[in-house]
């Protein structure tokens, strides 16, 4: 049996993992392919097989509100394990405050070395909390939208729905 839950939402179908605690390992969008060395990792993490139904609730619960355009940060405990670089990304991910958008050599330059470009692009693509750290902020350095794990729909859809793209 997964450890792996699906979750229905207005955003479309996620797929969460919760540790012992109740925070979120993992969080996903559910038609898109897992990523090998994130579900490695998540294995080793030893996920709970099924959450409580309040600490489920309560994902949803903050996910529908930010599709609803109410929330714009989350306050749902979650854990991140990953090197120190990817922590240090991660950290400034989660600076990004909605509505706004950096690219990846803002962010590296942000960390120090604007030539880290492409680690902070490996990092933002290892973020195993999907919305949560808004990974969907970081674009290229023209504007572009460029790699999500969601899919490039779902980018468009939820910096749309931060009012980063108009029309």
């Amino acid at each position: 049996m997964s450890a792996i839950r699906r979750i229905d939402t207005s955003l479309g179908p996620v797929q969460a993992a919760f540790d012992t605690e109740g925070a979120v390992l993992y969080l996903g969008f559910s038609d898109h392919e897992f990523r090998t060395p994130l579900l490695a990792k998540l294995a080793r993490l030893k996920p709970v097989m099924h959450a409580d139904a309040a600490t489920v609730a309560r994902l949803r619960e903050q996910l529908e509100a930010y599709a609803a355009g109410y929330c714009k940060a989350f306050d749902i405990p979650f854990r991140l394990h990953g090197s120190p670089f990817e922590q240090r990304v991660w950290a400034a991910l989660q600076r990004i405050p909605f509505g706004e958008t950096r690219s990846y050599g803002q962010l590296a330059a942000e960390l120090g070395d604007p030539n880290l470009s492409r680690a902070v692009g490996r990092a933002n693509g290892a973020n195993p909390v999907s919305i949560l750290v808004p990974c969907h902020r970081v674009i290229g350095a023209t504007g572009a939208l460029t790699g999500y794990a969601g899919g490039l729909a779902m980018k468009e859809r939820l910096l749309r729905l931060e009012g980063v793209i108009r029309g």
